[in-house]
């Protein structure tokens, strides 16, 4: 027992507990985040007796007599301080971290009004951020710091929400105060929990499972199995391989499969009836990579065989293109298992609704969700309703189902509302990863450096399920040629099963690896020919009206060019440095239907209600979406209401992938904006209350080998080149300069936001992530030691905004989300070659400040 004081009142505490359970499960003071439960994210940071403290670590009775601050109890004009400083600055994206962020800002600014920047990533060190890179966290914390000395707050910088303008984004507020909902801040009536057994080993037959201990636990709800599932137990997101559960008979593909599902009054009595539950295995041996897979008479994985892709991409004549040139560079690469590392865990609330469900949940599309939990549930899409809560953050992580059929499932056999959420533990295990790839290149350039041809080959593990192996293998394999003007290319892409956990959609989606090898070649072909690798880009860039290795006549927006001459004055001044550039699609493209849609409804607010069925994931699309309605309409900011995503109002938007939803969505919401406008014309809004203005957009283009001159892959692309300029005396990264063509830039805050998020992640990706994995596919890294980069360890970042529009599609408007993580690795390695005459052919780079000891 315990009595100390939550945010200036009295509470007596009599059970024993983490602080974090305490304030979010019997106060629901669910600002104060759980990122991981292991002391790791500080997304849960309070602050105790002003200084920051993480809150899953201080058990309740150890805190007698202590003050503790959440952003709750902030004063109103701190909360505005904070508010303004982290919009103004763009600080926020997903959200997730901010109050543990804010605190930390308090805990120091309390202390120093006016701290240097040293200062500021000093105190938010033990905090991370998946999204923004920190660098306008840190901008914002000093600018809320100028506001506190001052007293007041000021005016913001841009207020027209017009498109190009720098506008705050829409959400600041409910997440810089926490409160903003992710599903688990939901705490329905009569909420129980939910979990999953899971197998014990990575391939195994299940013989039995006895579950009658478990559900004699007072307090347990029920415990379910495969044989409980009234639709199909086989799931997945475009190959239905995954199943809610393993019946009995049923062979494992990885630890992460689940084997049975309890209920519980609380999380307690659901830890110890999960330890209850026996099952009886019989141990088979398990495929632990692309290797083993392919061998004769190896286990097989699926009943289909262990191969679940094979991409083949031709253009022209390569081996001969290669032969005839004057210098041939060849290169085996290896890029490694990534981990997303979103900081929210995956969670769903499921509440029964009639006889359906309506669920609560974060995840990447709610209407791909609706899908899978109707198809497990053998109901028709209207009995199951999908509310998007805030996502935080998704990176291509929450593409796959995790938690929300199991929610699902619970609350529909028990009639009882319940929370499922992995353990961060969990979360490393069970969603899908970035690819591992083996690639060999070979590249042929003439005396002056033109590209003559490219082979290669290319070879992912895909683990245990599909997932999206099949499409990150042909976009990988279809961008591997670079953004550059030549015809001469072929590369052969395998992907094969294994019992490791699945891999699936990351940002970058496949790219983020072969780039990794062009671009290394690239910058060795400069040296043999005897010219810059800025120069080399230049020479071979493609250019608008250009054709592309895959055929493609790209179009007037095409910007590589521009954004190589904004690095350039960095480049000539640097004196250790590398380059890389990169292309990416914007939407999913290669002849599959990509649909964007929206509605426009004017409710008895007499306000413009925005309702697509896109997820935001942290991408700030309400905020592209409400600047593109005032942009096509007389509209003012005011007059215009963002919707999260939902199944029952909101048309199916697609999922939040590819760098789709700026373009595919905000140009479904141009046209709807269109007849909006017209049905103004001499009236109001009040006039128009309960009128629906639908747009829908189909992005065509030519699948993959169509056989046409010039296939049309990709509506659009965004084009980018990266600047790694190391301080040569200490060897550490000094600048990263990152020049991004986005088309029109709709808000260019947000796009410098995504720019320096995405720098940031590859950074890490490039120099000290690890995802380990034992001889058992058994994930041993945890979420401290995966080595994500911190504030204090991130360099100067300049992100440039090349704003060229050209497309005829949402204003001109091109997806930035994923092309900020491609070319960071290659520029990263080639600077280091520059330091010390070492080539790094894999990932993350040997003998560099950075590696492990």
């Amino acid at each position: 027992m315990a009595t100390f004081f939550l945010n200036g009142k009295e509470v007596t505490v009599t059970k024993k507990q983490k602080l974090l359970r305490f304030l979010r499960d019997e106060m629901h003071i669910t600002s104060t985040k759980d990122g991981c439960s292991e002391g790791a994210c500080g997304a849960c940071t309070v602050l105790i007796d002003g200084e920051p403290c993480r809150a899953c670590i201080p058990d309740t009775d150890r805190l007698d007599g202590k003050h503790i601050l959440t952003v709750e109890g902030l004063s109103d004009f701190e909360k505005a301080a904070y508010t303004f400083a982290f919009g103004e600055a763009g600080a926020v994206q997903c959200g997730f971290c901010i109050p543990g962020m804010v605190l930390c800002a308090k805990g120091l600014l309390d202390q120093c009004p006016d701290p240097t920047e040293e200062q500021i990533r000093f105190a938010i060190r033990n905090n991370y951020c998946r999204c923004t890179g920190y660098v306008k966290i840190i901008a914002a914390i000093k600018l809320a710091g100028q506001i506190l000395r001052d007293g007041k707050i000021p005016l913001p910088s841009a207020t027209d929400w017009k498109l190009g303008s720098r506008v705050h984004r829409l959400d600041v507020e409910e997440k810089v105060l926490g409160y903003g909902k992710y599903p688990d801040d939901y705490y329905p009536e009569k909420m129980c929990y939910g979990s999953a057994v899971r197998s014990k080993y990575p391939r195994a037959r299940v013989l039995s499972i006895d579950t009658s201990k478990a559900e004699a636990l007072p307090g347990v709800i029920c415990v379910l199995t495969a044989a409980d599932i009234p639709g199909s137990n086989l799931i997945g997101h475009l190959v239905h391989d995954w199943p809610v559960m393993i019946p009995v008979g049923g062979i494992t593909h990885f630890l992460g499969d689940a084997i049975a599902l309890v209920a519980a009054e609380t999380q307690e009595i659901l830890d110890k009836a999960k330890k209850l539950v026996k099952v009886e295995y019989e141990v088979l041996p398990a495929v632990n990579n692309p290797t083993e897979a392919a061998a004769p008479y190896a286990p097989i994985v699926h009943k289909n065989g262990n191969l679940l892709a094979h991409k083949h991409v031709s253009r022209g004549n390569a081996e001969e293109a290669i032969k005839n040139s004057k210098y041939v560079l060849h290169g085996q690469f290896q890029t490694p298992w990534t981990e997303h590392a979103f900081l929210e865990p995956e969670c769903a609330v499921a509440i029964p609704d009639g006889d359906g469900i309506m669920m609560y949940s974060t995840d990447q599309s709610a209407h791909t969700t609706l899908h899978e939990v109707a198809l497990m549930l053998g109901l028709p899409y209207e009995k199951v309703k999908i509310q998007n809560a805030l996502v935080g953050g998704g990176f291509g992580g929450k593409e796959d189902m995790t938690v929300q059929p199991l929610a699902a499932l619970i609350a529909y056999k028990t009639g009882r509302a319940v929370k499922c959420k992995l353990t961060r533990e969990e979360s490393l295990l069970i969603h899908p990863k970035r690819h591992p790839f083996d690639m060999d290149f070979t590249m042929g350039v003439d005396e002056n450096g033109i590209i003559q041809g490219v082979k290669a080959t290319v070879v992912s593990d895909t683990g245990a399920y599909a997932s999206l192996g099949g499409p990150v293998l042909e976009r990988a394999c279809t961008h591997a040629a670079g953004p550059y003007a030549y015809e001469n290319f072929e590369i052969d892409g395998y992907a094969y099963y294994t019992n490791n956990p699945p891999a699936g959609a990351f940002r970058g989606f496949g790219v983020t690896q072969t780039c990794f090898a062009i671009e290394s070649l690239l910058n060795e072909a400069a040296d043999k020919v005897g010219i810059t690798p800025w120069e080399i880009r230049y020479r071979n860039a493609i250019r608008p009206g250009g054709v592309l290795p895959n055929g493609q006549i790209v179009d007037e927006s095409t910007g590589l060019v521009e954004t190589l001459l904004a690095v350039k004055e960095d480049f000539d001044n640097a004196k250790v440095k590398g380059i890389a550039c990169a292309m990416k699609n914007a939407g999913v493209g290669v002849g599959i239907p990509d649909w964007g849609r929206c509605k426009l409804i004017v409710e008895g607010d007499e306000k413009v209600h925005i309702y697509t069925g896109a997820s935001c994931i942290g991408q700030g699309l309400g905020t592209v979406l409400v600047q593109m309605v005032v942009s096509n309409t007389n509209l003012h900011r005011d007059d215009i209401v963002y919707e999260r995503s939902n199944t029952w109002i909101a048309p199916d938007s697609g999922d939040t992938s590819g760098s789709r939803q700026t373009m595919i969505t905000g140009e479904a919401c141009r046209r709807a904006c269109l007849k909006l406008h017209e049905a103004l014309a001499g009236h109001t809004l009040a006039d128009l209350i309960g009128q629906e203005f639908y747009g829908e957009y189909l992005a065509k283009t030519d699948p993959l080998g169509a056989d046409v001159p010039n296939p049309v892959s990709h509506v659009a692309y965004g084009y980018a080149t990266q600047l790694c300029v190391l301080d040569e005396v200490t060897g550490y990264i000094k600048k990263i300069v990152a020049a991004h063509d986005v088309g029109k830039a709709v808000n260019p805050l947000s796009c410098e936001g995504q720019i320096e998020g995405g720098v940031v992640m590859s950074m890490g990706y490039a120099l000290t992530e690890q995802f380990n994995i034992d001889a058992n596919c058994k994930p041993t890294s945890k979420f401290g030691t995966l080595g994500l980069f911190r504030a204090h360890q991130t360099p100067e970042i300049k992100a440039i905004v090349i704003d060229k529009p050209g497309l005829n599609v949402a204003c001109g408007a091109i997806g930035i989300g994923e092309i900020t993580s491609i070319p960071t690795a290659p520029a990263i390695a080639d600077a280091y070659y520059r330091l010390d005459g070492e080539r790094r052919y894999s990932l993350p780079l040997s003998g560099t400040p950075y590696s492990r000891k």
